[in-house]
């Protein structure tokens, strides 16, 4: 039957291409079902070699014709990248709460566009749940994901530097990414003038040195618009060439998946539901194993609409808390602050890297805050400002020759943080509107409680403590919060557990009472931790496709 086959991922992002890769190179045959269009590596990177003066607006704005379709995504996209992001008005979902849901329908997903920073989690995290109470208890420690952690890393490529740091552990690493002058004056400053906290490299997924044949960041900082080196991890340039090489891949871009076939005999699920993108034409296909890498929320939109007699509130959902437990990492507007000195330092060229300020509240006693439980992370970059920032008033000549003068140094903060589990925060379907493919639209309740509010306030006042502390000046925070879905961190909505009653997947990320069926994107997640979660999503993919092999 040619719509049959050993395996099926649905979704080509970063773990839907370690699934294509694990599996093919296993010798599956596996089908790889994408709802965006195709994207070939090296090829559909319209924009990778232009300049600025090569946009219509120089890469400064973009058209209103162009804002009225994408008043979500438009905040995280520019005139070089939009056409890796969403068109908002063709794929609608309805916000109870603000909520940005920020997304790229195309092979290769988000993994074109991600921040590529790599953080593993600790049992600082693993534990947090079980200590005090908030979510359920993970059905796994540091200890079971460290050697895929590994896995991962030396495949992919990280730059950054060791700091044998209990709460972030160290990755296995090719190079770091240098500080310039002003990151590294402040990195001494903090450690000096506070205890327990420490600036780091940001751990990168660019490649600073060979790693596995495949190239390596030329430092052109325009990551986001896909790169024909392959310098950064993304599963374009990387899993699903590797897949492809095989032989056992088969690549099906367009295809929109409605639902899950679940067979009532033999409890488990036997294929997929899909609607062609473009001409609408329903198929069937068929596996043996079906990996659900289609995102936090469209992960579980597709179970929720998965009913059956066995589940008729959703696919695996005997526990209720499918869609539940949304997540995404709390945010402040941002910590800038000015240094009158250096003048006389630069940099060479541009960076990928930025600067990262690990969780340093809530690790053990003596670090306890009074206001908030877990913690937060700063993330940022030192730089001298150029032009745009300056303010001159001169024409002619003298202001040609303004122009060639650096400002001053600048360091800009910004925290994520931690966001409980609550079951209030979820996803659901709409009973009566559906979008063009006869999906019913996804409902998004999202709300910080008063722990996440917390948070966000201390954010800003260490980072202008840390600034102030270090003789920065004209150090100002910005007043508003970003709306949740900001981080472009959601996870949570089919979480790990212990017990099938409290929770979706066991702790192998096999649906409790579907064995056959793997969730291995950010839906898996128990709680969210401070980090950049991708790296554990990758390491929990690898994870599960070990032990699908072995037992399936």
């Amino acid at each position: 039957m040619k719509n049959k086959f050993d395996v099926i991922v649905i979704g080509s992002g970063i773990t839907g291409g370690w699934a294509a890769k694990e599996f093919t190179e296993a010798g599956k045959s596996t089908l790889v079902l994408e709802r965006g269009k195709d994207t070939v590596h090296g090829q559909d990177y319209p924009t990778a070699m232009m300049h600025p003066w090569d946009f219509k607006n120089r890469n400064l704005r973009m058209d209103r014709d162009v804002l009225k379709d994408i008043p979500v995504q438009k905040s995280h996209c520019d005139e070089s990248n939009r056409h890796f992001f969403v068109n908002d008005t063709h794929n609608p979902y309805i916000q109870e709460d603000p909520f940005k849901w920020i997304r790229g329908y195309q092979v290769g997903g988000r993994s074109l566009t991600w921040g590529r920073q790599c953080y593993r989690m600790s049992d600082l995290d693993f534990e947090a749940n079980k200590k005090d109470g908030h979510g359920i208890d993970w059905p796994i420690r540091y200890k079971d994901i460290e050697p895929w952690y590994e896995y991962v890393e030396n495949y992919i490529g990280i730059a950054g530097t060791k700091e044998s740091l209990s709460q972030l552990p160290d990755s296995k690493y090719i190079n770091g990414i240098p500080l310039n002058s002003i990151e590294n004056y402040l990195k001494n400053k903090i450690e000096n003038n506070f205890e327990h906290r420490k600036l780091i490299s940001s751990r990168m997924a660019n490649k600073t040195g060979d790693k596995n044949g495949k190239g390596s960041c030329m430092f052109r900082n325009r990551c986001s618009r896909g790169c024909p080196f392959g310098g950064y991890f993304s599963s374009v340039s990387s899993t699903l060439i590797d897949a492809k090489n095989t032989g056992n891949l088969t690549l099906r871009p367009n295809s929109v998946v409605t639902k899950i076939i679940y067979d009532e005999e033999t409890k488990k699920a036997i294929g997929v539901h899909v609607i062609d993108r473009i001409s609408k034409e329903s198929f069937d296909f068929y596996a043996k194993i079906i990996f659900l890498n289609a995102s936090t929320i469209g992960s579980a939109a597709i179970l929720l609409n998965s009913k059956s007699k066995s589940f008729p509130t959703g696919l695996g959902n005997s526990s209720g808390q499918l869609g539940k437990n949304l997540m995404d990492h709390a945010m402040n507007g941002g910590t800038k602050g000015e240094y009158k000195g250096f003048k006389d330092k630069y940099y060479k060229g541009r960076t990928p890297g930025s600067i990262y300020i690990p969780r340093f509240q809530n690790i053990n006693n003596e670090t306890k805050s009074e206001n908030f439980i877990r913690g937060y992370g700063l993330q940022g970059k030192g730089e001298r400002q150029n032009w745009i920032n300056k303010d001159i008033q001169a024409i002619g000549k003298e202001l040609k020759n303004e122009l060639r003068k650096p400002g001053t140094w600048q360091v800009a903060l910004i925290g994520r943080g931690e966001t409980l589990p609550q079951e209030k925060n979820r996803i659901e379907l709409a009973e009566d509107e559906h979008d063009q493919w006869g999906m019913p639209l996804i409902k998004i309740h999202f709300k910080y409680g008063p722990n996440e509010l917390a948070m966000i306030d201390s954010m800003k006042e260490e980072a202008e403590n840390m600034l102030l502390s270090a003789g920065f000046d004209n150090v100002y925070s910005y007043n508003s919060t970003p709306d949740p879905g900001s981080a472009v961190h959601e996870m949570g909505t089919a979480r790990m557990g212990k017990d099938p009653q409290t929770s979706v997947l066991n702790k192998h990320n096999q649906l409790h009472n579907v064995t056959n069926i793997y969730i291995t994107d950010g839906s898996c997640m128990t709680s969210s931790g401070c980090q950049n979660p991708s790296l554990t999503y990758m390491a929990l993919t690898v994870r599960a496709c070990k032990h699908a092999l072995k037992n399936l």
